[in-house]
This record gives structure tokens, sequence and C-alpha cells, in this order.
């Protein structure tokens, strides 16, 4: 037989369609006789044709691979003794290959313990003389300890040393290649025992990669990878070599004849050491010598003839694997997780010196330098620079050159999102420049005019009502785009501004709604290919006026929408376009539940298939891709899908796989899926209540996925269904209802506690405290039933204000006690510490004092004068929020009289703060704390009220004012006799109306309702202030109902009882106000 399949096999390589198809039907009459396997072998080994050879290879493979049980015990020993033979008989590069993966299949069903003539000569290849030898040994047992990494776990202490001795053998670089291969498989299997041996192979390892770069780019590109794998799987590995890992990779980077992947890899492992170890990197004092690799690079000019990616006409968001690109990224992880102080001080000079130069690339390369670090460091930008750099920006957007154009545009946009609220005080030198810069470009340059609506959008995404006079223009620019443009890039352009001015704009877009609503209808039903991307847009931008222009304008056409958004994802199979359904649905859910309701069984099917689905992770497969189809008919053929029991390799063995590729369209599909699931169970309640099992289900699996988005995602969605599980129960209090809201709760918490010490990436842990907070702040002590759990919550906050989580471990020293650090790690800690006050609100004082009591030194402690302004205020705005809940719960009295001596010292010295900010939240923790401990802090009440006299004689900062009137309001409330009413509240009311904390009416109106019934005459007394400052709220947006409903009380009272005096107070107020005055006086 053999004979007859050499011939069949010959004529499946010659390039007549016909002869193939003809030998692929032969073919498969050979593969239903069981001698198939046997004379496989004998063409594999005998047959003079190196492609035969290959080809029995590969179809000896895929049979064991799929029909290994099949196979009698007989021909499996003969395969097995065949293939190892064959190895060291074969001289063909590509059929050894093929051998070596068939040996590699073979591992997976035989373990390396009952194969030991493999072993056998594995051990005597590898360490032969003949480098020959070497090469096949090594080849093979990439293949198969890259295959089945974990069956040769006992073999792996003698793996490392004999890596030890080949990658000494440095002129035998395909050695070095396979062994580096083989490296990379098993470092995420290795544990402490191999850590010092591991350690040992570093030095080693650079020095091979160097030579094998001479020899062999492409190679060396792919072996880098094992840099990835040691510091994904075990950093600590190459920690101490930091430094030299660092200097080769800035050889490499900096070195522009060689590849470009090469140079990405190694400013991606840059970037990766810096994400992982910032400290470390700081302390072997390496952020100079990056800086001055990575600056040349960001700022080099293209090949002659060229442009950059992002610069091209076409440019189609490709994040091109350029070095340029990754050198941005370099400087963006930095911004990320450095201390910026320490970042600035050797980055600014560098910038300066671009943005100075003649050379217009060096002047983009400062521009993109900017943007990227608006993220990270935007506190520190905000508070001390922003002005400069707005100036140089806006200076930018008239440089000669449009590269520098496009990076100044693009810079705005970064400043734009990251530098809110204080970017956007400047929009009357902003708008007028960016409107007008739009206006001034030539339409047909689609690339550039995509720029300039960046700019323009994050601007007016961010602007609030300060929009309102260039409203006008704007929808003027956009509608008109809508309608005239033939250029559908343009339509979906202002389609997404159109959503940034609803964002800011709210109600002021109604009158433009009708046409808006035209046209977006006009897109959503055209059903051609080409409108799929604008259909994506407009989907976008009507759910963002579904949330913004009010539940009366938008109602009526929410069950329009949702059939819109179902029509829609049965038309088409777009991961894209059903993204935007979901957030369509989602925002529907918002504005009218009652429309999405009856269409939640085919809403909620669509987004969990989305969830479930692996569609968008893509294998590529080594080789041999034409043979996978014979094998799969043969399959069929034999009336079976061959053998189930290794389930995960039913269709391509990951293995024979050269990595996967995950496409960002289904990732983000998964993301907004569970955004959009977890907002729709908590808007629509009791009618989610069918699916919330089956989607906890799918949400709960993604808490492990490998995309942080995902997982953010995720958490963020668990902790939705236990709030609306929660809801469901207080609007249907029955025992079901009530242990389902437990069991979930039982499963999400501990999930969530896990997870914020373990996961590495930090906006995930931050989502997942934020997450938690909103759980425990809706279903307070409900949420705090399992034993155990407060202590476990509080433990884990302490944790994350001691940097003890995964995330927060960037390669300091235990003893490394220096302040200051990344703005990110900053907040983490501030999510943590908003835990706080939430659990203080939610228990018993006296449950919760234990842990307050561990909690409060590590939140004091950041209120020192030599902390940032950010930690000083967020350290007193904890305090104060800690106390406001202890107003609320039983024993909160006795124990913030028992806390005052402690944070006396602190609020009083942050009263006197430089920051307006630290001040602010000082002035409210001590009337919280007035307020919490009443008469227990009598004794403080005179050092108080000197204070604050003091502070309001000089203060200037309008919100600082309005807290302290709300301070003293509390003070008064809490234990009036405490407080000297003929000097407090004439100063009190002159400070009336309030200016920016509107929140604060609440307090200053219950407390004047409170002295009038307590003490009228004091109050009718200053008439004239009162009734001035309560015209000013009447009608206006800025107070809720209760505060409303509390003044019109008191403002009737007055008028009944003390007519004289409150008709004269209102004499002199303006005409508008006293019609609005007596309206309110005579409504019932």
């Amino acid at each position: 037989m053999s004979e007859e399949l050499e011939r069949i096999l010959a004529r499946l390589t010659e390039p007549d369609n016909a002869v193939i198809q003809q030998a692929t039907a032969e073919l498969k009459q050979a593969f239903k006789d069981p001698a198939i396997i046997p004379a496989l072998c004998a063409v594999m080994t005998g047959s003079q044709n190196p492609q035969v050879r290959q080809s029995a290879a590969v179809m000896l493979r895929m049979r064991v691979r799929k029909h290994w049980k099949k196979i009698s015990p007989d021909h499996r020993e003969s395969v097995k003794a065949v293939v190892l033979q064959a190895l060291q008989n074969e001289t063909e590069h590509t059929v050894r290959h093929s051998l070596s993966q068939l040996s590699a299949v073979l591992v997976k069903h035989e373990t390396p313990d009952r194969w030991p003539a493999l072993l056998g000569l594995l051990n005597q290849s590898t360490k032969s003389n003949n480098p020959q030898d070497r090469q096949v040994g090594l080849l093979l047992l990439s293949k198969v300890v890259g295959s089945n990494p974990e069956p040769f776990k006992p073999h792996y202490k003698q793996l490392l040393q004999l890596f030890g001795t080949v990658l000494q053998d440095l002129n035998n670089t395909t050695a070095l290649y396979y062994c580096i291969l083989t490296l990379t498989a098993i470092t995420p299997y290795t544990g402490t025992e191999e850590m010092n041996l591991m350690r040992s192979l570093i030095p080693k390892l650079l020095i091979a990669l160097k030579h094998l770069i001479q020899v062999d780019q492409d190679q060396a590109s792919e072996a880098m990878e094992v840099f990835d794998e040691l510091m994904e799987s075990e950093v600590s590995i190459v920690v101490p070599q930091i430094a030299e890992i660092v200097r080769f990779c800035l050889e490499i980077s900096a070195d522009a004849s060689l590849s470009d992947s090469l140079r990405v890899k190694a400013l991606s492992c840059i970037a990766v050491l810096i994400r992982l170890k910032s400290k470390a990197v700081l302390k072997h004092k390496l952020l100079q010598p990056i800086l001055q690799v990575v600056f040349p690079i960001l700022s080099a000019a293209p090949p002659p003839g060229e442009e950059d990616p992002e610069d091209e006409e076409n440019d189609n968001d490709s994040d091109s694997e350029n070095p340029k690109h990754f050198a941005v990224q370099v400087i963006d992880t930095m911004a990320l997780h450095m201390p910026p102080e320490k970042l600035f001080n050797q980055l600014l000079p560098l910038t300066q010196a671009c943005l100075s130069s003649e050379n217009p690339y060096e002047r983009k390369g400062g521009l993109m330098c900017m943007a990227v670090l608006a993220e990270g460091c935007a506190d520190h930008i905000r508070t001390k620079m922003l002005s400069s750099m707005l100036q140089t920006v806006c200076r930018s957007l008239s440089d000669s050159n449009q590269v520098v154009r496009s990076a100044a545009l693009f810079a705005l946009g970064q400043f734009s999102e990251h530098l809110q609220p204080d970017v956007s005080k400047f929009h009357a030198e902003l708008m007028p420049l960016l409107h007008g810069y739009l206006s001034a470009v030539n339409q047909t340059k689609i690339g550039h005019m995509t720029k300039a609506f960046y700019a323009l959008e994050n601007f007016l995404e961010n602007l609030g009502p300060e929009i309102e006079p260039y409203l006008p223009t704007l929808m003027e620019t956009m509608l008109s785009a809508l309608n005239s443009a033939e250029n559908l890039k343009l339509k979906e352009l202002a389609v997404s501004a159109i959503g940034a001015i609803a964002n800011a704009a709210k109600e002021m877009l109604v009158p433009y709604f009708p046409p808006i609503i035209e046209s977006l209808k006009g897109f959503l039903t055209d059903t051609r290919e080409e409108m799929r991307t604008l259909q994506t847009q407009a989907l976008d931008t009507l759910s963002v006026l579904a949330r913004t222009v009010g539940k009366e304008v938008f109602s009526p056409l929410a069950a329009e929408c949702v059939q819109l958004g179902l029509n829609l994802t049965d038309a088409v199979d777009d991961p894209d376009l059903r993204r935007c359904t979901y957030s369509l649905f989602s925002a529907v859910s918002d504005v009218s539940p009652d429309s999405l309701a009856p269409h939640l069984t085919p809403i909620t099917t669509v987004m969990l298939l989305a969830l479930r689905s692996t569609e968008g992770v893509t294998a590529h497969l080594d080789e041999d891709k034409q043979f996978v189809l014979l094998d799969d008919d043969d399959a069929d053929d034999e009336g079976g899908e061959g053998d189930t029991d290794l389930d995960e390799e039913s269709e391509v063995d990951d293995r024979d796989v050269a990595g996967f590729s995950v496409e960002n369209a289904y990732i983000d599909e998964k993301e907004d899926a569970c955004d959009a699931l977890g907002e729709i169970a908590f808007n629509t309640g009791v009618a989610f209540r069918p699916f919330l099992e089956s989607s906890f289900q799918q949400v709960y699996e993604l808490r492990d996925f490998p995309h942080e988005d995902v997982r953010r995602a995720a958490f963020g969605a668990m902790g939705q269904f236990c709030r609306s599980q929660h809801k469901v129960w207080k609007e249907n209090p029955t025992e079901a209802n009530h242990q389902a809201l437990h069991k979930l709760l039982q499963v999400v918490l501990p999930c969530f506690l896990e997870a914020v010490r373990q996961d590495r990436e930090r906006q995930v842990v931050m989502a997942i405290l934020e997450s938690m907070n909103a759980v425990i702040k809706s279903c307070q002590a409900e949420a705090l039933q399992a034993p155990g759990i407060l202590a476990e919550i509080s433990n884990t906050i302490k944790d994350v204000l001691k940097k003890k989580t995964v995330c927060q471990d960037v390669g300091g020293d235990e003893g490394d006690d220096d302040e200051q650090q990344a703005e990110y790690d900053a907040m983490l800690q501030e999510f943590a510490g908003e835990g706080i006050p939430v659990l203080a609100s939610a228990v018993p004082a006296e449950t919760f004092y234990p842990h307050l009591n561990d909690l409060l030194p590590l939140i004091m402690s950041k209120a020192k004068p030599s902390c940032t302004e950010a930690d000083r205020s967020f350290s007193i705005g904890t305090i104060g929020e800690t106390l406001h809940s202890l107003v609320g719960v039983a024993g909160g009295r006795a124990v913030a009289g028992r806390l005052s001596n402690r944070l006396l010292p602190v609020l009083v010295s942050g009263v006197k703060d430089v920051d307006a900010e630290v001040r602010n939240n000082s002035v409210f923790a001590l009337g919280a704390l007035a307020q919490a401990a009443g008469p227990i802090v009598a004794s403080d009440y005179p050092m108080m009220l000197s204070l604050f006299s003091n502070l309001l004689s000089k203060e200037s900062d309008l919100r600082v004012i309005d807290n302290l009137c709300a301070a003293l309001c509390r003070m008064i409330m809490s234990h009036v006799e405490g407080v000297p009413l003929e000097q407090v509240f004439p100063a009190l009311v002159a400070c009336l109306p309030l200016k920016e904390d509107m929140e604060e009416n609440k307090t200053i109106y219950s407390c004047l309702t409170f002295l009038y019934s307590h003490n009228p005459v004091l109050v009718v007394g200053h008439l004239k202030p009162i009734i001035s400052a309560a015209a000013h709220l009447l009608g206006s947006k800025d107070v809720d109902n209760e505060t409303r409903n509390s003044l019109l009380v008191l403002l009737r009272g007055l008028a009944q009882h003390h007519t004289k005096e409150f008709e004269s107070a209102v004499t002199s107020l303006p005409e508008e106000q006293k019609n609005k005055m007596a309206v309110a006086v005579t409504q019932s």
C-alpha cells in the first residue's frame, strides 16, 4: 500500500487542480484502510521526495491527534519508534519540523514517562558533540515541551541546566533559538524551586539574543517574547537584572538598522517593566537613559517621501507596529506609573527642546509627548502648568506645518478629556479657535478633518452649560454637514459631534431634536454596506440623546428605538453595530424601562451570545492548512467525530497554533454587553428577574478574562446585579427575593475582595472598589450580614492603603517610604478610602469602630503638610464623609465624640491649608464633627467659632464660604446652646445666597426652619437678607424638592405670622423676584 500512497501524495503536490482533486478522492479511500498507519510510516521514512515525506508526517499527525483510540497498540508503538528513527536520519529541515510536531502530538497522548525512548533521544541529542544533532534535539524539545509544558515539570531543573549550557553555544544560533522557545514555553509553569536557576539564565539569555539578532532578526524577534512570559508570570525573576535588561532593550530600540518588529518588541518590553516595576526603574536611575533613547525615536522624521502612519490622509486608526508609536507609549506608561515630580524634572527640558526646534517632526514629538502626559499626570498639570501648556498647543494650531497642527489637535483633544474641569474654563479662547479651525479645513482632507473634529468633540463633551452661547453656530455647522455632505465620513464626524454637544447641552438641544432624529432615522434604515460605520455612530449618538434631552422628549420614541436596534442586530452581523445597540438598549432602560421590558428575551439572548462567543479570537496555524479539510471529512466518513476526550482539540490543536490574536471589536462587544446587562438589570428590576441567573452566570465566567476591559466591565455588572436584586426585594419583600439577594452577595463580595488583592491591573481594581462601594451603599446592612465580611472588606481597604495588593507591587523596597507616587496609584487608594464612609453608614457605629480605629491612622497620615494637595484633600475629605456617615447610624454620637480629640488637630490645620479644596473639606469635616458629636464637643465650640470667624475675614474661595455657612448651621442644629447667635447669625445670613455648593442649601434652610421654631424673633430681625437669598432659590434648578418644600413652608409661615415685616422685606426685591415670591406664598 505504501507505494500506492506515495504516488497519491506526490500527485497532491502537482500544480494542476484536476490532478489534486482526483488524488484527494483516492486519498480518502486509502484512509479507510487500517493499514494506512504503517503505510504512512513507510512513506515518511522511505520516500525520496522530501515534500512527500513531509506530507506523510502531517497526515500521520492528524490521524494520531483525532483517532488515537482507534489505532491498535502495535501500530502505536511502531509509530513512536519510527518517528524517533526518522528524526535521526532526516536531513531536510521542513520534514524534521513536521516530525517534531508529530512527536509533540504523541507526547500529548502518551506522557513523557510512558515514552522513555523519547527522553533518551532528547538527552543524547541535546548533549551531543555534533552541532547538527544538538539542533535536531532542541527542535524536537521545543515542539514536545512547547505543546505540553506541564507533564515535563519533573524535568524542569534538568532542562534549565541544559539551557545554561546551550545558551553559551553562541555559534549555533538555531540551537539558541529553539532553546529560548522552550524556555518561553515552560516559564508560566515554573515554581519557586526553579527561580534561582531561571535568574542565573538572564545574563546568558541577553548575550544569546544579541548573537541571534545578528544572524536572524525574525527569529530574534520571536525569541524576545521570553521576556513577556518572564514578566507576566514571574516578574521577580527579572527585577535583580532590570538595569541590564533595560540597557539591552535600549540598545535595540536605538538601532535604526534593525527591523521595526524587533525595535517595537524592545520598546514594549521597556514599557511593561515601567508598568510593573516603576520604582525599581527609578531606583536604578534608568529614567534618564530611557528618555535619551526614546526622544530621538518619537521625534524622528519618516523616511524621505513617506509620512508617519497617523499623518497619512487615509489613516484608518491602525496601531501600526512602528517604533515611533511605541516610543510615545513608553512616555504614556511613565506618566501613568511614575510620580509626576520625578518624571517632569527630567522630561520637560527634552520636551521644550523639541517644541522650540526648527524641525517640524521634533515639534510634533514635543506635542505628542505633552498629549500623552495628560492622563497620568492630570493633577500635576492642572495645578501647576495648565495655562503654559495650553498656550503652547494653541500656538501650534497655527504652525506652518500640517504635521505639527495635527499633533496640536491631538494634544488639545487629550487635554480636554483628562484635564477637566480646568480646561473648560478657557472656553472663551479655545472655542473660537477650534470652530474657526474646523471651518477653515479643506473638507476633502478628511484625515485632517477627523483630527479637528476629535479636538472639538472632546472639548465640547465636557463644557456643560457653558456651551449655550456657541450652540446656534455649532448646530448650524453640524446640521448642514448632515444634510449636504456627499462624504459619508464627514456625516459620521458630524453625527459623533452632535453626541458630544448633547452631553454638554442636555435639554438646550431640544429645539434641534426633530431634524437630528430625522437624519439619524434615515441613516439607521439604510442597509447599504458602506453605511455601516455611519450607522454605528448614529446608534451611539441616539443613545446619548436618549440620556440627555429629557424623558418627556425621548420617551415617545423609546419603543421605536428598541425595535430599530433589534432589527439591526437581526439584519447585520457586525460586532461594532451590535455593541452600539446594547448601549442604546441600556439608555432606553434608563429613560423608559417599560418600553424595554417586553423585549428582554431577544435582547438578553443576543448579549449572552456575545459574552459566550469566542469569535474574534483567531488561532494562527503553523503549516499545512490544506490537509485540515481532508481530515475533517474523513472523520465524518467514519460516522464519528474522532475521539472526544481531548475536548479542546476538536478543531485545531492549540499547540499547532503559532499564536492567538484577538480582534478588538469583539473585546469591545463583550465589554459593552456586560455594561449594558448590568444597567438594564438595575433599571428594569422585576422584569429582569427571569434573566438574572443566566446573565450572572455568563458575566461571572469573565472575571478571569485575559483582557482587562472585559474584566472591569464584568465586575461592574456583578455589582449592578446585586443592586438590582436588592431593589426587587425592597419592592417585593418575599423570603425568596431575600434569599436570592444573599445568594448573590455571598458569591460577589468574596469574588470582589479576591480580585482587589490579586488582579494586576489598577484600572480593574479601581472599578471593583467602585462597584463594591455602590453595592454596600445600596444594600446597606444587608450586604454585611455574612459572618466576617465586614472585617474582610475593612482589611482589604487596609491592604490597598498600605500598598499590599498585587497591582501595587511596583518594585520598591519594603522600607521604602517614599511619599511620592504616580497619580493613578494615589487614585487607587482614594477608591479604597471611599469605602470607609460607606461602611460607616451601613452598620451601627460600635460594630464598625474597631475597624475604623485601624483605618484612620492610614488616612490621617496623608494629611501631613509634606503630602500632595490631592492626598491632603482626599484624607480630610474621607474623614469628613466618615463623620457625616456617623450622624445617621446608631451609636454614632458616642463614636464621633471618642474620635474628636484625635481628629481636631488635623482638621484645624486643614482649615489653614494653602489649597482651597483642602480648606473646603476641613470646614465641612468640622461641621460634620459638630453635627455627629453634638454636646460632647461643646467645649471645642469656642475654638471652632473663632477659627471660622478668622477664615471668613480673609477667604476668597466661594465654595469654602458656602461650606463655612453650612458648618455653622450644623453646629447650631446640633448644639444651639453652644453658639452665640447674636454674633453668629448676622454673619451667616450676610453670606447668603450660596454661590457654588448648592447641595448645602438643604442644610441652610433646615437650620433657618429650626431657628424660626426655636427663636422666631432672631429670624424676623434679619428678614431682608433671608428673603433676598430665598428669592434667588425660587425657580432655580439647583434645589431638590425636599429643600424647596422646606423653604416654601418657612416662607408661608413668615408671611402668615409676620406679615408686616415679610411684606417690607419683599418690597426691596426686584420686580421679577417679587412676583415669584407672591406666587410661592399663595400657592397651597
